[in-house]
């Protein structure tokens, strides 16, 4: 039979309280019962050394008379002298010993005495002394003694049904608390099942299912964004490849009908030109895609002055023949963890970017910095730049500005930049050159 969690976990609370309260009355009876032994056997040694400093002094009838005046108002003292065969000679206790006193000084012990009249069955803790031919036997009778140790027992039993109980009732709250709590974490996996992305677990204070509440919900949060940005990027390739697609049905169209061979090769030609303005839209939403689905386990140290100046070496001849002058200033850094391949695309695609935009007999910066622990890596140009107000329409996916509508593209390439900015830790920064628009990278340094 299997038995559930909270069941489980109820029986575990009623153990635990079992096994506490049984260990703690445990500990408290041995302690009680020790500590009263050790007492009794104590007065009984105290009792025992001062009759037989009695008889020294005194010898018999003194000692006699010291065991009549010890026993006068406590019925519990046994104080008797015995000769060799344990017979009562004088003293209150048993007629007869069950057992022949030994010589000299014996230990404390409990045991009983006697197996004779008043005495029998009765435990006595006692000590025998001899003096001289006869020995004097000194003890307590034990009942005052056994019914004080039944009353703690008792007490102790008593407090361990309680512990008992209130264990049972601690673990029903407890099933029933973390039943509620379980309830509601598989209340909203379900509605999110089902289709409500807006629901979120409960948390209210700050105990261990509140921490994982909170898990679950920045983890909804991330699924719903991650089902947002889904929606918002095949919505955008469904509206932008709409265009390129009419156009590659009009261009093959054009040449399947066309009857002179020049008309016929440039509708190739553009057919050809559509066919690569798509594949390259596909292939950078596969590189935005893999750039978020890497991790930072990827990133290996790598001197960053080194790779900005060998990406200015390699843009530099592209920057020449466009008549635009490619100036570049880097700052020695340590070690940096990156991704040497995907952090190069984004800063070449930042630089694509500022040579489309900026004009013949133009001027774009590329740079390396550090400050605040972080290194920025920037490029400015001196175009048209972008509005404040637009800023957030340019980094994402699909997103064109008015007056990018005209150039080449998809509106990708600052949404990859971005991409690789989260997986570095860092984001990408637009600001305003004056004129003309300034990207920076801000990437934290270790």
């Amino acid at each position: 039979m299997r038995i559930s969690f909270t069941a489980r976990i109820a029986l575990l609370a009623i153990g635990l309280a079992l096994v506490s309260s049984l260990a703690l009355a445990g500990l408290v009876w041995l302690q009680t019962h020790d500590d009263a032994v050790e007492a009794l056997r104590r007065d009984t040694v105290e009792e025992s050394n001062e009759l037989v400093a009695v008889w020294r002094s005194g010898g018999i009838v003194a000692l006699e008379r010291a065991i009549a005046d010890a026993r006068s108002g406590d019925d519990a003292l046994v104080a008797e002298i015995v000769d060799a065969s344990g017979t009562r000679i004088g003293g209150a206790g048993p007629d007869r010993l069950s057992f022949a006193p030994p010589p000299g000084r014996s230990e404390f012990r409990i045991a009983q005495i006697s197996a004779q009249g008043d005495f029998a069955g009765q435990d006595v803790g006692f000590v025998t002394s001899q003096i001289g031919q006869h020995w004097i036997v000194t003890g307590r009778l034990l009942d005052d003694w056994e019914r004080a140790q039944h009353a703690i027992e008792r007490a102790l039993i008593l407090a361990v049904l309680l512990a008992i109980i209130l264990g049972v009732a601690g673990g029903l709250v407890l099933a029933r608390y973390v039943s509620r709590r379980l309830d509601h974490i598989a209340g909203t996996v379900d509605a999110v099942a089902a289709g409500d992305l807006t629901r979120r677990v409960p948390a209210s204070g700050g105990d261990a299912f509140d921490r994982l509440a909170l898990r679950i919900n920045e983890m909804l949060n991330r699924i719903d964004r991650l089902m947002g940005e889904l929606r918002i990027v095949t919505d955008s390739i469904a509206h932008d490849l709409r265009s390129p697609i009419a156009r590659l049905r009009v261009r093959a169209e054009t040449a399947a009908t066309a009857n002179d061979p020049a008309q016929r090769e440039a509708a190739l030609a553009g057919l050809v030109t559509e066919t690569d303005l798509v594949t390259r839209m596909l292939s950078v939403l596969l590189e935005i895609s893999r750039t978020e689905a890497s991790n930072r386990e990827a990133l290996v140290p790598l001197d960053p002055a080194t790779l900005i100046e060998a990406l200015a070496d390699l843009y530099e001849p592209v920057a020449e023949e466009a008549g635009i002058e490619l100036e570049t200033s880097v700052a020695p850094l340590p070690p940096v963890p990156l991704h040497r391949e995907l952090l190069s695309q984004a800063i070449a695609n930042l630089i694509d970017n500022a040579l489309r935009h900026a004009s013949s007999g133009g001027h774009i910066s590329l740079s390396l910095t550090s400050a605040d622990g972080a290194m920025r890596i920037a490029v400015a140009d001196r175009g048209p730049g972008i509005a404040e107000a637009d800023r957030a329409e340019a980094l994402r996916r699909f997103g064109r500005l008015d007056s990018a509508r005209s150039l080449p593209g998809a509106g990708l390439g600052l949404a990859l930049v971005d991409a690789v900015a989260h997986l570095h830790g860092g984001r990408l920064e637009l600001g305003d050159n004056a004129p003309g628009l300034i990207a920076t990278l801000v990437l934290p340094l270790p």
